[in-house]
């Protein structure tokens, strides 16, 4: 059987498609069809953000050197009072990321990610927030379920592929050690 049969409505040859319903009707339905799909991409483009890779470059230099500057600060501040390089470092770590997560119980850090985007997310300082926020967002679910169960939503996984890689690594420099290559 062809694409289209005929029938007779009333004393009227109407083509009838393979659906059971008239081309006729079936065309006017394609066209509404293609009118919403048009109208619906047109809504899309229109609430779709458009972004600048240069802007968007330039926003996290800025945030990432921002937040570098403050660790330096905090370096050359334990410098000064005379801590040694180690003791420097871990000071300048643990004041970051309790700076980071005050920020982010203020709801101030999310914003300083949104507009720097991996310039505040990549630091130490996007670590501590990535482990704040979910254990404030799940707060209200108690202890053990709200925080205890989603506070490593989001840094779980970085922990454990890195602690893995870090172990593929370690066995794979041992193995190449222990035949000589190394």
């Amino acid at each position: 059987m062809g694409a289209s049969r005929r029938a007779y409505v009333s004393g009227i040859l109407i083509y009838i498609g393979r659906e059971g319903k008239p081309l006729a009707e079936k065309k006017n339905i394609d066209k509404q069809k293609l009118e919403e799909q048009k109208a619906y991409n047109e809504y899309v483009k229109e609430v779709t953000p458009t972004h600048s890779l240069p802007k968007n470059m330039a926003k996290a230099f800025l945030t990432g050197g921002i937040i570098c500057v403050i660790g330096q600060g905090i370096l050359s501040y334990c410098a000064n009072i005379g801590l040694d390089k180690d003791t420097s470092g871990s000071w300048c770590s643990l004041i970051l990321v309790l700076l980071s997560v005050l920020l982010t119980g203020f709801n101030i850090y999310p914003k300083i990610a949104v507009f720097g985007g991996a310039g505040a997310l990549v630091p130490i300082t996007g670590f501590a927030n990535s482990v704040a926020a979910p254990s404030i967002e799940f707060k209200k679910e108690g202890q053990v379920f709200g925080i205890g169960c989603k506070i490593f939503t989001i840094a779980g996984p970085v922990i454990l592929y890195g602690i893995f890689s870090s172990w593929v690594l370690g066995i794979i420099y041992w193995l190449l050690r222990i035949s000589g290559i190394f």
